[in-house]
């Protein structure tokens, strides 16, 4: 008797254990956790950009989105775990990519999270004490720190308890997974600094963008250092208020002259852009509203 009881005992046991298995072997994908357009009601749209990927074992947000209790709501309708996450991109410091940090760290307060090194950001950096000029001719009372200054000015962050990892350059963070950084010349963002996520498939890169300031052409240029091919792009491309000429020509570019195989735009890509790429990609063109699951090579 006992023993039919240990047989019963291991047969549940297994069954329970079979959808950890089926999560643990699931294909590589992408979710859309965030943006202003999509065709799950249960979702909330709002401006801004999230996605989680998952890809080779490891799981990935990429953006937390514009605001904490929308992203929370779509989080959970989702059934997303954030607590089993491996590390955090953060593309650049715009609130509509970053204001679901307060989320997420109520959660997972100690998940890794890249961002772009900036010395002035919102994610905190420093200084050495000795960046600026002196005047030893002045009393105490009129230079900074009293003429001894600490050898690290530490600038402040509104996530002061965030593990924030500073990307400058091409770093591998993960098996065939980069942090490419680019600069925005741009006016109205010039100087922004920018983290794409480039992942080496056997068909090419999938990169994943928030919002492109510094161009995607530049991005591009930039991805060639990992592969020299382009296989997917998802995210944002911040053509929104870009004239028709230039997102013709764009849209051409990336398809006669970059090559890249698949599209997938979203967030700041603008709706004249979503019209002109799918156009321009036909079949090729992927739709990546919100709540959107996305199979990966």
């Amino acid at each position: 008797m006992r023993f039919l009881v240990l047989i019963f005992v291991i047969i549940i046991s297994v069954l329970l254990l079979l959808p950890n298995v089926a999560d643990a072997q699931a294909q590589n994908r992408v979710t859309i956790l965030y943006d202003a357009f999509g065709k799950r009601s249960l979702l909330r749209k709002d401006w801004g950009f999230a996605a989680l990927i998952e890809y080779g074992g490891k799981r990935i947000l990429f953006d937390t989105g514009n605001n904490a209790d929308t992203f929370a709501h779509n989080v959970k309708a989702l059934r997303i775990d954030l607590k089993r996450l491996d590390f955090v991109v953060i593309s650049h410091r715009h609130g509509d990519h970053t204001s679901g940090l307060n989320y997420l760290l109520s959660v997972n307060p100690g998940v890794k999270i890249y961002v772009p090194k900036e010395t002035y950001g919102v994610f905190g950096s420093s200084l050495p004490g000795t960046f600026y000029r002196r005047s030893e001719s002045l009393p105490p009372d009129m230079r900074y720190f009293g003429g001894t200054p600490p050898e690290v000015i530490r600038h402040g962050t509104p996530w002061t308890r965030a593990n924030f990892v500073y990307v400058d350059s091409l770093t591998e963070v993960a098996p065939d997974t980069y942090l490419i950084p680019t600069i925005s010349q741009t006016p109205g963002t010039l100087e922004l600094r920018e983290l794409s996520l480039a992942i080496k498939t056997p068909k090419g890169l999938i990169l994943t963008t928030g919002c492109s300031h510094p161009g995607i052409e530049k991005i591009l240029e930039a991805s060639m250092a990992v592969d020299n091919h382009v296989h997917l792009i998802f995210g944002g491309l911040h053509l929104v208020t870009t004239p028709d000429p230039e997102v013709g020509r764009i849209a051409t570019a990336l398809h006669e002259k970059w090559k890249v195989d698949l599209i997938a735009p979203g967030h700041c890509t603008g709706e004249p852009a979503f019209a002109a790429l799918k156009k321009t990609f036909g079949e090729r063109y992927l739709y990546a509203g919100l709540g959107t699951i996305s199979k990966l090579p």
